[in-house]
């Protein structure tokens, strides 16, 4: 097809106008605007192109799967041209790579950068979305993509007095683009999550005066072992890229690697270590894939843990902080699993302290710093908020968004998100969520969800235009089912067992569920893939938004339900049950 050819049915600016220019919404502008031929805007907030690359600059920053699967695998002229300089390149790399794709697929002119998204409405009387942007645009399409990225809203708790602090401030999460001095300082970093364990080395390797980490919960982290990769890796990659991104993508964690056992429950402790040894000291994530069952079972888990503890015991010199350090409250990787470079090194510092603040909480903050509930004031040039996102949910509800009958996603999310397959949602016709809540999304290398949901996105768009169909938007029932399904998937998991962002406990007032897909890309993948070849199972596709008033409200049957009923009373009208099914 023709470049922004027009194909859609309905009188609107753009075919799809999608929000967010990371991973997700640069291969979603390629697929709808370059392999469909619709015309289609991109809206980013950012000045550039990035998604969390372009925000996420603090000291330390830097991808934790390795570079050669951190990265798109549709375009073999990428895959050739561009060469990863390491096993788990920085920031800046990454956020080039980006710049890379968006050059050698000319998408530039298709993004309005520097400009937010302030509300998204689908105007029933029209049948199309009207997005309004912060500089008073408002842009209508018939299909509306969210590509906004799990991790994309940094979250500060609402310490008391907080705003009366005069020193400097800063979040991991919105780093500013000019340098930060460091020198002569007296540094607080607040948490101890993936971004605070990456930022702590780094500032801690600065000439500052002193470091004092505020640590809620201690966490287990694994050494990423980072190197170079010269030509002589290189050449070793792309002799095998073809079959590593086919192994990445048949995984359920989206990793090309194996694992060791299937469960550790009737090994000793020093067979756990012969085991585990090997994977720790090269580094990364295959670690976490030792064990099939390490997230199921509590015996393995807890011998992994128990593993884990004595590696952080041995790093700390002092007992008494390598004690603070050690996890006890939860099994390994039931929360965010980092990786690290010197994190635990970095406490053998004399200059770097840690404060346990559920031994000695945060009292407020002061002009001059913070005052713990012991009494004590500690003064600070600079306090650095490793404290997160608003994650899953965040971003897409700050945007205002509306679907039919005046119902707004925060409404509809009030006890927790609610999706099907985590690409759409009932009561919003024609929006689609890429990695979306419900999804494997943050349980995996990200890349490989991403590609999987763009690619099911724009060949569902692809069918509706080509078949004339308008509309398209999940079954009450359809959505009910799978959040049920999540949630029970869920449950068998040892990821219930704590509080973490996982399950929206980071956030005051957020209902406690758990968000993303637990069940495996793989297993997800060929779940969405079986749906479109059933002719979208659990959608309504309509020819005007009335019909999908009027049969999206209602259960649709499954071909085999229809056939259930029909052998129980042969005298059904046959046109109704096939309206049914």
């Amino acid at each position: 097809m023709r470049e922004n050819d027009r194909h859609t049915a309905t009188d609107a600016d753009y075919d799809a106008v999608v929000v967010g220019a990371g991973f997700s919404g640069l291969y979603q502008l390629h697929r709808l605007r370059d392999e469909l031929g619709l015309s289609v805007k991109l809206v980013e907030k950012a000045n550039d192109v990035g998604g969390t690359w372009y925000w996420n600059r603090y000291p330390g920053a830097r991808c934790d799967s390795e570079s050669h699967i951190y990265c798109y695998s549709f375009n073999d002229e990428i895959m050739e041209e561009w060469q990863w300089s390491e096993r788990y390149p920085r920031q800046p790399e990454v956020l080039e790579y980006l710049r890379f794709v968006a050059d050698h697929l000319d998408l530039r002119k298709d993004i309005e950068f520097g400009t937010e998204v302030t509300s998204a409405t689908f105007e029933e009387d029209t049948g199309t979305w009207q997005v309004e942007t912060d500089d008073g645009e408002t842009l209508s399409s018939q299909f509306f993509v969210t590509a906004v990225g799990c991790l994309s809203t940094p979250y500060v708790p609402d310490f008391e007095n907080r705003d009366a602090y005069q020193g400097e401030t800063y979040h991991t999460g919105k780093w500013p683009h000019d340098p930060v001095d460091f020198e002569d300082k007296r540094v607080a970093v607040i948490g101890t999550g993936a971004s605070g364990i990456q930022t702590i080395p780094e500032v801690a390797r600065a000439d500052i005066e002193q470091l004092t980490v505020f640590q809620r919960t201690p966490n287990y982290a694994v050494p990423a072992r980072n190197r170079s990769l010269d030509d002589e890796d290189w050449e070793e990659i792309q002799r095998n890229y073809e079959e590593i991104m086919a192994e990445a993508h048949d995984d359920g964690s989206g990793l090309p690697f194996d694992t060791a056992r299937e469960t550790a429950a009737d090994l000793t402790m020093a067979d756990i270590e012969a085991v585990l040894e090997p994977r720790w000291e090269e580094g990364g994530w295959r670690f976490l894939v030792a064990f099939e069952d390490l997230l199921v079972n509590p015996e393995t888990n807890e011998k992994v843990s128990q593993y884990l503890r004595e590696k952080i015991r041995g790093a700390v010199d002092d007992p008494e902080t390598a004690e603070k350090l050690v996890p006890t409250d939860h099994y390994y990787a039931t929360k965010r699993p980092p990786l690290h470079t010197d994190y635990y090194d970095t406490f053998n510092r004399d200059n770097v302290s840690l404060v346990d603040v559920t031994e000695t909480p945060v009292d407020r903050f002061t002009t001059g710093g913070i005052r713990t509930e012991d009494g004590e004031d500690r003064e600070f040039d600079m306090v650095i908020f490793a404290t997160g996102f608003d994650a899953m949910t965040g971003t897409l509800l700050r945007m205002d968004i509306e679907g039919r009958n005046g119902l707004t996603l925060e409404e509809r999310w009030a006890d927790g998100p609610k999706t099907y397959l985590g690409l759409g949602v009932h009561g919003f016709p024609n929006m689609f969520t890429v990695t979306g809540p419900q999804s494997p999304s943050v349980l995996s290398n990200m890349p490989v969800p991403i590609e999987n949901h763009v690619e099911w996105i724009s060949e569902t768009i692809g069918d509706l235009v080509e078949g004339g169909t308008p509309y398209i938007e999940p079954t009450g029932v359809a959505e009910e089912d799978w959040t049920e399904h999540n949630m029970d998937l869920a449950q068998e998991t040892l990821y219930t067992t704590v509080d973490s962002w996982y399950m929206n406990e980071n956030i005051p007032g957020k209902p406690t569920v758990f968000v993303p897909y637990p069940g495996g890309v793989d297993i997800y993948q060929d779940t969405i893939r079986e749906v479109r070849e059933k002719g979208y199972e659990g959608f309504t596709l309509a020819d005007s938004v009335d019909d999908l008033g009027r049969r999206g409200e209602s259960p649709q049957l499954g071909v085999f339900e229809a056939m259930e009923l029909l052998h129980a009373d042969p005298d059904m009208d046959l046109a109704d049950l096939m309206e049914m099914a």
